[in-house]
């Protein structure tokens, strides 16, 4: 069985010796018990070995990396792979680092033509079996006319080693080889690139082993896949179409294409995304290709105003229709039979009686004679109006309430941060969600404020004047009042705002600097317990929490944990109390968003696991600062802090200032984020159960939930942006005729006080061919199972021992499919080979024959193509881009520790990324690149996008990246002046003020249409990125460019090209 893929020359054909790979990893993660297989013995090189003639390798972008010890270079022993993340290998052999070469910081404007740069790459390679400058040298190059370049092949060029990528061991490298230098970095931009050191376990050291006539030349990064091109490809291909969902198993369009979603039996990929559409139909076929199998559940994203929202089905006191065995409900998977008098399930063949109010005939297809009239037979998602049975003490549940806790410490006031709370409170609580039918919220509200005690306010509409109660023993936190304290916004509108006008004031002379925080979480739980209702909690926390509460943290933030094996306790939560506490609110439908203002450590892998398990939000916003001063209005209250219980009336007279006089620095992205939490969709009190048919099951959960049993997944909340992707194993085989289904089914409260149930359905194809699986791979979804999967890990495994289970990972999965899809000799290759022609040269001009001329792949005698399929990187179609995502996931900060990283902010990130869906992880794995100057002021089309790489920068330019956490503008140090006038009203780039995180209103064509542009890229996306201004070659420049993924990393990963060439090398050690 063959399958055609992305085929591409490799940099080098067998590995070196004692380079290998460590066996795969695959099933559970974190599993102690498992370990590394040990390394085994290489094969010695020879003829048609490593150090064969045709063994030629690419001139590639050395960097100073290491790629790990016992990792993804350690040999395999025989027998069967132990599971994923399963704990530290045994130390095997070490590949040393490589100090890149000098290299230009951008392209000339002229590009070299690709027959050219050819042309130059063979005529430089040097055809003997020794290293250049160690042994006799055999010709340099062929003579004849030149060959047409295929963009999609890796060219040969110069036998170098290459380097190999750091996302194994992360920044630093071993004591350089003497002797051994690339000629100094030129002069522009970049770090300055250092010396290569000798490969251990490889080729022996010495000086004459790297020493050569010229450096290495540059392998063409075009002859790599491009996501940019995929991404346009598949826009050209299916954007602006009507993607109907009638076929099982069929592959949706990327989530980077606008289409219309049309739902005729199976759920749109906007709530489900698979790894891959067809599964494998054995266990033993599936550990074979090691690739996951897997959904990315997002049951509430939101879908585009021109797709039909979900039918709402009612069956009364009845119920939804279920199978009395598995449970599962009624859906287009269900087979009539016996007239209709019958069904059975899809998912366990069970045969159920039909219910006689449900009872219809059937047609003569067999189908019942309404089955386009009920959503619950013909479409793929729809939602069942649930009973008393799905309710908690079998009674409707009560509507559920918002609570506002705002720490009203010493630097919250003075920096202004409680003031734009509080004015801004008065405009959003008129924004409260509700059902689309009604008219107001039924949402109800509710005020405390707290620093080392805490203040709950009663906010009852009969009241003149809002009234203060204060609780000072944070130990066990108690409510002082249930009526008043949750009311209905319409009804106490007055009341509030005269509260959220004194807030300010009343603790304007507040000297506390310390605050606590679970005692804070627990006081709104109890209110919410209280009042016998689900709902949200929204803290306003700036400090890590070190007054004398439960809870209470130390500052443990140790940049010399880095790199080390205890490095993953940065990412524990410090105390028990936290997860107990999160527990808890899930227990009682209390969900945490959390709104951090921190200006040094706070611990966020502390607080932050509180609103993670709640199905909450975290935001960070670091060193929130105002940059205008306030006028203080002026107050007259009562001063003295009264005991806990007791009445205060609060009386507050103001001056007439409004929001407007607030400028912070972050407020706009702060109030941005605030207002889309306060309104997003969002269901309360949510238990989410996956079913499957016979024969597979779901094993694991990663996201932002907790789990009392195997099955049930319990939230407090599910909002539209929250994905939970789940992990599918083989318990018996599958059956190619009925396919894989999965049922999702998530059981919550509306806004409005309605039990719902929320069903999305999926088939999936089946197949006992390896070639099935992989042509039906999704990329974006894969990456987002290894990107959940992988930072799960962190918090138990050393993040050194992760990155080489990634690499092995990619490695076995593309291994598999060359060995077993893409045979060379196959007939379906042919016109894939035919492209490859001036691959076979180089390969058999090695072998000392000329066969340039060759056309066809089977003209080759047999021992030349074996040689020739050694030197090809052929890639599955649908994961041709898989290296690239991977290598951005291996250097995230997350994996990757940097001494110029914050621990909070590589906590904040891990978390994040857990309870992303698939388009918030691709944009977030690969940024989006787009060059403002080729802006067209009279035109509203978009930009194309670009690589993200400096080499597609250009001095001349201005560039918006953006990776739906943060946004930069790039200037360069040459960019037009009517540009930089038409965007800042400033005459020079040497105007441009750096500090300011929002463009100004010019109300030039080319501000308005960058304006336009920014508002399209921040649409639909969770977090409001943060803009920030970077000139070429200033030092703020450094964020920027460690988000062009596909260059090198500034403090330790590899490039694109460095990481591919690793992955290939890899592949040829285990098919060797």
């Amino acid at each position: 069985m063959s399958q055609q893929g992305y085929v591409a020359t490799p940099p080098y054909s067998q590995s070196q010796p004692g380079i290998g790979l460590s066996a795969p990893h695959y099933g559970h993660y974190g599993d102690p018990s498992h370990a590394a297989s040990l390394p085994g013995v290489m094969k010695p090189p020879g003829p048609l070995g490593a150090a064969a003639p045709g063994a030629m390798l690419p001139p590639l972008p050395p960097g100073p990396q290491q790629f790990g010890q016992n990792g993804a270079h350690a040999s395999s022993a025989p027998g069967p792979p132990p599971h994923r993340f399963a704990g530290p290998a045994p130390v095997g052999n070490v590949a040393s680092a490589y100090q890149p070469s000098a290299q230009p910081s951008y392209p000339s404007p002229m590009s070299t033509p690709p027959v050219v740069q050819l042309g130059g790459q063979l005529g430089a390679m040097q055809l003997d079996s020794h290293g250049p400058g160690a042994g006799p040298t055999g010709p340099a190059a062929f003579q004849g006319p030149p060959l047409p370049a295929a963009p999609s092949i890796l060219q040969p060029g110069p036998r170098v080693l290459p380097p190999p990528p750091t996302a194994l061991n992360g920044p630093g490298a071993p004591p350089l080889a003497a002797g051994a230098a690339f000629p100094p970095q030129a002069a522009g931009y970049g770090p300055q690139m250092g010396a290569p050191a000798s490969y251990p376990g490889g080729l022996p050291a010495g000086p004459a082993r790297m020493a050569g006539p010229q450096p290495p030349k540059q392998l063409d990064p075009d002859a790599v896949p491009s996501p940019i091109q995929v991404i346009e490809s598949d826009r050209a291909a299916r954007g602006g179409q009507v993607y109907a969902t009638n076929t099982r198993g069929q592959v949706p369009p990327l989530v980077t294409t606008d289409c219309v979603i049309q739902d005729q039996g199976h759920a749109s990929p906007r709530y489900i995304r698979c790894t891959t559409y067809c599964f494998p139909s054995s266990s033993d076929l599936a550990k074979q290709a090691q690739v996951p199998l897997a959904a990315v559940l997002q049951p509430f994203a939101t879908p585009p105003a021109d797709e039909t929202p979900l039918y709402l089905v009612n069956h009364g006191e009845n119920g939804p229709v279920r199978c009395n065995r598995c449970k599962a409900y009624m859906c287009p998977f269900m087979q009539f039979i016996e007239g209709g008098r019958r069904y059975q399930c899809g998912f366990c063949n069970c045969v159920n009686d039909v219910p006689t109010f449900y009872f219809q005939h059937l047609d003569h297809l067999g189908r019942r004679l309404d089955h386009y009239e009920k959503p619950e037979l013909s479409l793929g998602s729809y939602e069942y109006v649930a009973t008393l049975d799905y309710c908690r003490k079998n009674k409707p549940p009560n509507p559920p309430a918002f609570i506002f806790m705002i720490n009203v410490s010493y630097s919250n006031i003075k920096s202004g941060l409680v003031k734009l709370i509080c004015e801004e409170l008065k405009t959003l609580l008129e924004q409260l969600p509700r059902e689309e039918q009604e008219e107001t919220s039924a949402v109800r509200v509710g005020f405390i404020t707290y620093h080392t005690v805490l203040h709950f306010f009663n906010v009852k509409s009969n009241l003149a004047q809002p009234q203060m109660m204060v609780v000072t023993d944070v130990g066990e936190v108690f409510v002082p009042l249930l009526d008043g304290l949750l009311v209905s916004y319409q009804e106490s509108q007055s009341v509030i705002h005269n509260l959220l006008d004194q807030i300010p004031g009343m603790f304007a002379d507040s000297s506390e600097s310390e605050a606590v925080f679970a005692p804070v979480v627990q006081a709104g739980m109890e209110a919410l317990k209280a009042a016998d209702c689900p709902g949200k909690l929204f803290i306003f926390h700036s400090s890590l929490p070190t007054a004398e509460a439960p809870g209470k943290l130390k500052n443990r933030d140790d940049k010399r944990l880095l790199n080390t094996d205890k490095e993953k306790v940065l990412f524990q939560p410090q105390t028990s109390v936290y997860e107990s506490l999160a527990k808890d609110c899930v227990a009682h439908g209390c969900s945490v968003t959390l709104f951090l203002f921190p200006s040094q450590y706070v611990d966020v892998a502390s607080l932050g696991l509180v609103p993670l398990l709640t199905g909450g939000t975290l935001y960070k916003y670091s060193n929130f600062q105002s940059t205008a001063h306030t006028r203080r209005p002026r107050v007259s209250m009562f001063k003295a802090r009264p005991p806990s219980g007791r009445v205060v009336v609060l009386g507050c007279q103001h001056g007439s200032q409004t929001a407007s006089d607030l400028m912070h620095v972050d407020s706009q992205q702060f109030l941005h984020d605030l207002r889309g939490d306060i309104e997003k969709k969002i269901g309360f009190d949510a238990i989410m159960r996956v079913r499957t048919s016979t024969g597979f099951r779901a094993t694991d959960f990663f996201g932002g939930v907790f789990m009392n049993n195997t099955t049930d997944v319990e939230m407090a909340a599910l909002d539209c942006d929250k994905a939970v992707t789940v992990e599918f194993k083989h318990d018996d085989r599958l059956s190619e005729d009925s396919g894989a289904l999965i049922q999702c089914a998530v059981l919550y409260t509306t806004v409005g006080g309605q039990r719902r149930l929320r069903i999305h359905n999926l088939g999936l194809s089946c197949s006992s061919q390896l070639a099935d699986l992989y042509k039906s791979c999704e990329t974006d979804a894969l990456v987002n199972f290894f990107a959940k999967s992988a930072f799960k890990a962190v918090l138990h495994q050393p993040v050194k021992v992760i990155r080489e289970i990634l690499v092995n990972q990619t490695a076995h999965m593309l291994a598999c499919y060359r060995k077993n899809c893409a045979s060379p000799s196959a007939a379906s290759q042919d016109a894939v080979i035919g492209t490859v022609q001036l691959a076979s040269s180089a390969a058999l001009l090695a072998n000392g024959r000329m066969t340039r001329n060759l056309k066809r792949r089977e003209d080759l005698p047999k021992e030349e193509d074996t040689q020739l399929s050694s030197l090809l990187l052929i890639l599955p179609d649908s994961m041709k881009i898989l290296p690239v995502y991977m290598n951005s996931l291996l250097k995230s900060c997350v994996l990757l520790g940097r001494p110029d990283t914050p621990t909070d902010e590589r906590a904040f990130q891990r978390q994040l990324v857990m309870t992303m869906g698939v388009a918030d992880s691709q944009l977030f794995f690969y940024p989006q690149l787009l060059p403002i100057h080729t802006l067209d002021v009279k035109s509203t089309a978009l930009p194309a996008a670009i690589r993200c790489s400096e080499s597609r920068l250009s001095e001349g330019g201005v560039f918006l990246l953006a990776n739906g956490l943060n946004m930069f503008l790039w200037l360069g140090v040459s960019s037009p002046p009517e540009l930089i006038q038409g965007i800042f009203n400033v005459p020079s780039l040497a105007h441009v003020n750096t500090d300011m995180t929002q463009l100004p209103e010019v109300g030039s064509p080319h501000s308005q249409q960058l304006r336009m542009l920014m508002g399209i890229v921040q649409r639909k996306r969770p977090y409001s990125m943060k803009l920030t201004i970077v000139k070429q070659r200033e030092q703020p420049e450094a964020a920027f460019r460690q988000l062009l993924v596909e260059d090198r990393g500034l403090h330790g990963g590899s490039s694109y090209v460095d990481f591919l060439c690793c992955v290939h090398k890899e592949i040829c050690q285990l098919l060797s």
